[in-house]
């Protein structure tokens, strides 16, 4: 039986048997608050008259099913999540009546209640396989047709799809019901449908098209938090950039933004219906760099009404086509055409360090993907497929030219539109306008996986002057590509206190060795950066000289993008064990004073908790944390009051906040005793600071009990569940348990709360007996639950707080007796245990140190 999957090689015998004109979806969301009435009429030819194939559908039930006019049983060809349809004619109509089911798991049909009043709000999100959980349709992207929605709702609510919202009829009291038009022709899961009594702003924008209008939604209690403005500020700016870019106007009749609850993800990008988490709507204030991260995420969605949307690809191996496209176009939008004028600098402190971290798992893959089932593509959404995928795309748009990739995407665009495309189609518009050969640079970059690491080698004379230098390029072992590389090498000298670039070669880096012939005959300087402005996709060393200068001068730099390339690569060091975690310490710590890139200040002191919570030897951890803790809490009250720095720093105080610790100054911002100039202890800080004084046995549950009281919102569930699991007691660590690993009523953003709160321990004694048990659950979690759901328990349950030998033996040993399991669940437990083991691997090299 199919289950709930999709092979590669069924889509493409049901795209070569199929073509799909329209669907016609009816939707009765006044059924019950479980379960909708769902009706699909689908008009569609068939190639070879006579054959047969399914259509997709997960709900409830089926209630019947009529193919050109013949009743067919459902209880003879409905099974798991597919409808035999046989005997097919040249043109056909299929009509399924259904019942479809609402999800508390942020896919398919979510239904959510506010818990601030009651108030009933739906949202759709069907990337990847997820459509057939609203309506009967051939659930593939290459199946495209158009959709026409007729929804009837309560009467006070907003009704949004991807077509302009009609005006409602009347259908009872309290009800209507809304007809909307036909779709252009497009994909299932770009389809959408939001519903309930969101709170709008409206606007419009001037289009090559013509006036296209805009609206913001969000929940009526998030209403006062909604800074819209900005919002649509920044939309209109990408809508004219885009256009002007890829000389093609915006593609759809309208562009709604709707923020929504429990969401999984950052965004998705329906065509004209876009959705956000909601913790894109500040009701706090939060650091500069989840300001710009919502401007990219926004500008990422739009990207994807021309790349994914307008043309879309053929099948799941090129979501890269998606994806690190539409990373690649926001993040040079935001840098181009917004104030976040160093986009890409936060691009590679952020994005690229992700995509090293991903490309250096066992589970690695190449950009373009091998997708053989929807099970494979559902883990696919990584660091891979967006941050290396558009690195990637920098790279090949230096290599090219930036006018003549801009260039090749208009034709492929133009060529392509309202169509699917495989990796080929896009390669021969670029050949054509660049007049290179991309195949051999597909076949090394798109195609192979693995990161290499770029070393500069320098030879001196007696007097300091380089008579060589050359860069060496090395691969793993079990991927040994060798790949060409355009990139710069940058020189800096330390003058007054402050580290300036004096030269600047830019070459083509090839095999395991290149020579940097411009550079002999010139002082050797006090930093040596090769990929200086950070043009390739490489791991790279400092030199020892470098090293140490950036040691001991770490906050010398004028730009931060050379900073960050330093810091990123002494932690590349520190997690590849060849740099001992108590030493990178106080670099990272001396980075801190004064920083000022929003960006790089989270990223270091993420990597700071890392270092002392995982990567240090046990033996030295608590005093390391101790010291660390202490320089945070002093950088923290020396801090410009109300600046970005002083949110960052008391919050990190808060996260590495541990039982024993002297909790007085934290309760004093809590209780108002200890007044902190310019820091807003708004809703969020209260809850960063109780969770902090819980975690470290300070407060209890009832002090939760009544700070979520003050709370009444889905946040503040979300934050009391956190905060109760931190608690440093088996009591609290069992109840998380249960309640976000057991219990299947629980809803997906409470799950993942539970499991923050459940993780956070410093006494190793409280999880330990939790290894066994999550390894148990495995198996059964993957199989009942939803896979949003089962992926988020079986990475945030993991008891990474026990990272030694222990916990990596006990992942060892589930792969090797469970060599059956599906393969998403194998490669979520591979990532796992790699994790460990690279933990493992940087704890000895710390331990060398005492």
């Amino acid at each position: 039986m199919p289950g709930t999957n999709l092979t590669r090689d069924e889509a493409a015998i049901r795209s070569d048997l199929i073509e799909v004109d329209s669907y016609k979806v009816a939707l009765d969301l006044t059924t019950s608050e479980k379960v909708f009435a769902t009706q699909s009429t689908v008009r569609f030819s068939c190639r070879r008259p006579g054959e047969g194939t399914f259509i997709d559908f997960i709900g409830e039930s089926v209630e019947s099913v009529e193919l050109n006019g013949e009743a067919l049983d459902p209880a003879q060809v409905y099974a798991d999540s597919r409808i035999t349809l046989p005997g097919l004619a040249a043109e056909n109509v299929l009509t399924v009546r259904a019942t479809g089911t609402y999800m508390h798991t942020g896919e398919g049909l979510h239904r959510f209640v506010d818990p601030a009043d009651d108030e009933v709000y739906l949202y759709t999100q069907f990337e990847v396989p997820d459509s057939r959980r609203m309506y009967p349709v051939f659930e593939q992207p290459d199946l495209k047709a158009t959709f026409a929605f007729t929804v009837t709702a309560p009467a006070h609510w907003q009704v949004i799809s991807n077509s302009p919202t009609p005006d409602p009829q009347p259908a009872g009291e309290g009800v209507a019901t809304w007809a909307f038009a036909p779709t252009e022709r497009m994909s299932s899961y770009i389809t959408a449908l939001v519903a309930g009594p969101y709170d709008v702003v409206r606007d419009s924008v001037t289009t090559r098209a013509g006036e296209v209008p805009l609206g913001i939604f969000c929940r009526r209690s998030l209403r006062e938090h909604l800074d819209a403005e900005n919002l649509l500020s920044l939309t209109k700016a990408g809508f004219a950039y885009f256009e002007s870019e890829f000389d093609q106007p915006y593609p759809f009749g309208k562009y709604d933004q709707i923020f929504a609850p429990e969401y999984n993800m950052g965004a998705m990008e329906n065509a004209g219906c876009v959705t956000f988490h909601e913790m894109y709507v500040f009701r706090s204030k939060v650091p500069d760099s989840l300001v710009e991260r919502r401007a990219l995420t926004l500008l990422h969605e739009l990207a994807h009404m021309w790349f994914g949307n307008l043309v879309t690809m053929k099948w799941w191996n090129d979501l890269w086509l998606n994806e690190s496209f539409a990373e690649w176009a926001s993040t040079t939008c935001q840098s181009e055409a917004t104030d976040w004028e160093g986009a890409w600098t936060t691009f590679s402190t952020h994005e690229k360090s992700w995509a090293y971290r991903q490309d250096q798992l066992s589970t690695t893959h190449p950009i373009v993907a091998p997708i053989r089932d929807l099970h494979d593509v559902e883990v696919n959404f990584d660091g891979i497929t967006y941050a290396k995928g558009a690195s990637v795309l920098k790279q090949l748009v230096a290599y090219v030219g930036r006018e003549a990739f801009r260039d090749g995407l208009r034709a492929y665009f133009a060529k392509h539109a309202w169509g699917n495309t495989a990796l080929a189609d896009l390669l021969t518009e670029l050949e054509t306008t660049s007049g290179r050969d991309l195949r051999t640079w597909s076949q090394q970059w798109l195609e192979t996986a693995g990161v290499n690491t770029l070393r500069p080698v320098i030879e001196t004379d007696d007097e300091g002057v380089m008579t060589a230098v050359r860069v060496e390029q090395t691969a793993p072992e079990d991927l040994p590509t060798l790949r060409p590389h355009r990139l710069a090498v940058g020189c800096y000298s330390l003058e007054d206190g402050v580290l300036r670039r004096t030269h600047r070669v830019e070459l083509d880096v090839e095999g395991e060795s290149t020579e940097v012939a411009e550079l002999a005959g010139t002082p050797r300087p006090d930093l040596l950066l090769v990929n200086d402005d950070d043009l390739a996709y490489a791991k790279i060393r400092l030199d020892e000289r470098s090293l140490a200068t950036v040691r001991d001068n770490p906050t010398a730099f004028e730009d931060s993008l050379p900073q960050s390339l330093c810091l990123a690569s002494a932690w590349d060091m520190t997690r590849d064990a060849e740099l001992a975690a108590r030493d990178y310490l106080p670099i990272a710590l001396a980075a801190l004073e004064g920083q000022e890139d929003s960006t790089l200040l989270k990223t270091l002191l993420l990597q700071l908790r890392t270092a002392v919570q995982t990567y240090a030897a046990p033996a030295a951890r608590d005093e390391l944390r101790s010291t660390v803790r202490d320089r945070l809490v002093a950088l923290a009250r020396s801090a410009a009051p109300g600046s970005d720095a002083q949110l960052q720093l008391v919050s990190a105080v808060a996260e590495i906040t541990a039982p024993g610790d002297d909790t007085s100054w934290l309760a004093g911002l809590l209780d108002g005793d200890e007044v902190r100039g310019g820091l807003a202890v708004d809703t969020d800080m209260r809850w960063t600071l109780l969770t902090a004084l819980v975690a470290a046995g300070d407060r209890t549950g009832a002090h939760v009990d009544d700070e979520a009281a003050r709370d009444r919102t889905a946040a503040g569930r979300e934050r009391a569940a956190r905060a109760r699991a931190a608690a440093p007691t088996a009591e609290a660590k069992e109840a998380a348990w249960r309640a976000g690993v057991e219990d299947a009523s629980t809803s997906n953003s409470v799950i993942d709360a539970h499991a923050l709160g459940f993780g956070r321990a410093s006494d190793e004694s409280l999880l330990t007996p939790f290894v066994q048990r999550y390894h148990e659950a495995l198996v059964g979690v993957w199989r009942d639950r939803t896979h949003a759901v089962a992926e988020s328990i079986a990475t945030l349950f993991y008891p990474m707080a026990l990272a030694g030998p222990e916990l990596l033996a006990a992942t060892q040993a589930w792969l090797d007796e469970n060599p059956d399991a599906p393969a998403g669940l194998r490669r979520t437990v591979a990532e796992n245990r790699d994790s460990v083991a690279r933990a493992v691997r940087a704890q000895d090299r710390d331990a060398q140190e005492d």
